[in-house]
């Protein structure tokens, strides 16, 4: 019996493992922000390389670049962007549902966090 609960824990994380290996968020998706002002969307395109991950948000203020890493199903990107007061900083930090859905949370500076999700552009 321990033999058979051994080779199917095995299958499950083999089966893990191929789905971290298997993951690439590169493209286009749309990441709507829950803030206290309501939802805001913003398109983001990704560039991964590996577990790097170049990443260009847009916004009517500018297309703002970034930098961050998909380690299995966890991503995580850092953006700074230039305001009239200085540099403000956000770091995304998620999980990656599928190949056209992830979803956590955003520490915005130091004004707290907020939650959110992405889709795949045309899943």
């Amino acid at each position: 019996m321990k033999k058979v609960s051994v080779l199917i824990l095995l299958v499950a994380l083999s089966g893990l493992l191929a789905f971290a290996e298997d993951i690439n968020v590169s493209g286009n998706w749309t990441l709507t922000m829950t803030t206290q002002r309501g939802d805001r969307s913003n398109d983001v395109t990704f560039t991964q390389d590996g577990q790097k991950l170049k990443v260009t948000m847009k916004s009517p203020r500018g297309d703002v670049n970034g930098e961050g890493t998909v380690k299995g199903n966890d991503i995580e990107w850092t953006i700074t962007r230039e305001t009239p007061r200085g540099q403000f900083t956000t770091t995304y930090k998620g999980k990656i549902q599928d190949k056209n859905n992830m979803s956590g949370e955003a520490q915005m500076g130091d004004f707290g966090t907020s939650t959110w999700k992405a889709v795949r552009q045309g899943a």
